[in-house]
């Protein structure tokens, strides 16, 4: 039986470049109509063209990635699909930056249970290492609060002459676009203001 190796490319974003991608796959002798690209995120694997090529994989076929973050990115489900493509397709597959994982150097059970292993290592030390982001970034937001810094976007401040410009607004002796000219405020910025301060008008009026 005629096996065939196929190559599988994925960039997040169009302005991305996947050339070192293809290249690698094309040093390697595989035929660009063999090439498969998606561009697209890598959170999970309903890509088109990784669809179109898993249609296409047969016993004994090769599978190359440049890497394992161009599968994808979810460990979990990188994981399910390692094991789909190798074990219910019987179909190899070789990460060109990681020749541990390359089921054709070690296949049977000796190859399948250092795949495993590996990919549960890369899975430990992604999850790891988005702990520690997140940990690092509240500890930092929680450093940045302490020392009195605001998140969010900054409150808007009523200009200096403000109470001024809102009366002979309100009284209709210039319009809305000359108010905001005279403040220096967008239009939306001004409504907010203006929502604002009547509220405040209204409780002082009340207590």
């Amino acid at each position: 039986m005629t096996t065939k190796t196929f190559g599988y490319c994925r960039i997040s974003s169009s302005d991305q470049n996947e050339d070192r991608q293809i290249h690698a796959m094309l040093n390697l002798g595989i035929e660009e109509r063999d090439i498969f690209l998606d561009k697209s995120s890598g959170k999970n694997f309903e890509r088109p063209n990784y669809q179109a090529l898993k249609t296409q994989l047969r016993n004994g076929d090769i599978l190359v990635i440049k890497s394992i973050d161009r599968l994808g990115r979810n460990y979990k489900q990188i994981c399910d699909e390692w094991k789909e493509i190798t074990q219910t397709k019987k179909v190899h597959i070789k990460v060109l930056d990681l020749p541990l994982l390359d089921t054709t150097k070690t296949e049977g059970l000796v190859g399948q249970v250092i795949s495993d292993i590996v990919l549960q290592l890369l899975g430990f030390v992604a999850e790891q290492e988005r702990t520690f982001i997140r940990e690092r970034q509240a500890e930092g937001i929680a450093c940045a609060k302490r020392k009195g810094k605001k998140f969010g976007r900054p409150s808007a401040k009523f200009p200096t002459n403000w109470e001024t410009i809102y009366t002979i607004w309100k009284q209709k002796r210039i319009t809305a676009r000359d108010a905001m000219n005279k403040l220096n405020l967008k239009p939306t910025t001004f409504y907010k203001l203006v929502k604002i301060y009547e509220k405040k008008l209204g409780e002082s009026t009340l207590s």
